[in-house]
């Protein structure tokens, strides 16, 4: 029987790519799992975090009836990846920083990556920059703040522009980096005020749609819409759950774990 792709991610980052989703799936039936009690993921340790992501996406999975799962959070795909493809029985799509396509535009031949310490720290990203990046300057800028402000931003509350002022700042020492990874799903969501702080112009680049499209070539039958599309949380939150509604997701519930 056919079911929605299931966006996964620790909070509301997932919620740029189901955007994403949105414009090239536009048929498809979409549900949303966040693990909020848990958020951040950032500071917790990695054997930790494997065990609970595999705990929250089968038990997402498992209530929502998916044909497919997205793993929208770099931490959760650098981490766990492997491990839910061997446990699930559904196609699974995870994320990576898109250095590759930054790459491949930059004129200067200076990008930069704005992400979580966790994932400008991780081997992975390391392998990314090698394979992909070798004859360019890839700066890095950890940026842990604006997770929070994407939170914000979806439950309804103000940003605070000093707060992506600071975290923008360091670019102003870098005027020939032409193109920005946005290195966290959160951060889409914060284009726009990001846009309007940054010390220079650049290009901005995410992994929004190569998500959505390598999820159009690998879930097969899924769900079309129209259709009740759900959020699952791990914590209730009035808040979220209104967020949640403005992205089509208007019956959200809370999982239950084993």
């Amino acid at each position: 029987m056919a079911g929605p792709v299931l966006v996964f991610d620790s909070g509301v980052g997932g919620l740029s790519v189901v955007e994403a989703l949105r414009r090239r799936l536009p048929e498809v039936a979409l549900a949303y799992a966040c693990d909020n009690a848990m958020l951040p993921y950032g500071v917790r340790e990695d054997d930790w975090l494997v065990a609970r992501i595999l705990a929250v996406c089968e038990a997402a999975v498992a209530a929502s009836g998916c044909s497919g799962l997205v793993v929208a959070c770099n931490t959760a795909s650098t981490l766990a990846l492997d491990a839910l493809r061997d446990r699930l029985a559904v196609p699974v799509v995870g994320t990576v920083p898109a250095i590759k396509p930054a790459a491949g535009t930059s004129a200067s031949r200076h990008i930069g990556l704005l992400a979580t310490s966790a994932t400008v720290a991780r081997p992975y990203t390391d392998r990314l920059i090698r394979d992909f990046a070798g004859d360019c300057r890839v700066t890095r800028l950890a940026a842990d703040s604006l997770v929070g402000q994407a939170e914000r931003l979806v439950a309804g509350e103000t940003l605070e522009p000093e707060v992506l002022r600071r975290a923008l700042a360091p670019l102003g020492d870098w005027p020939d980096l032409d193109t920005l990874v946005l290195g966290c799903t959160h951060f889409p969501l914060l284009r726009e005020a990001l846009e309007a702080v940054v010390p220079h112009p650049v290009r901005w680049i995410d992994s929004g749609d190569a998500i959505a499209r390598r999820t159009g070539q690998v879930v097969v039958e899924p769900l079309r819409r129209p259709a009740i599309e759900r959020g699952w949380v791990t914590g209730p939150n009035p808040a979220l759950a209104r967020g949640l509604a403005g992205f089509g997701f208007a019956d959200t519930r809370c999982l239950t774990l084993s």
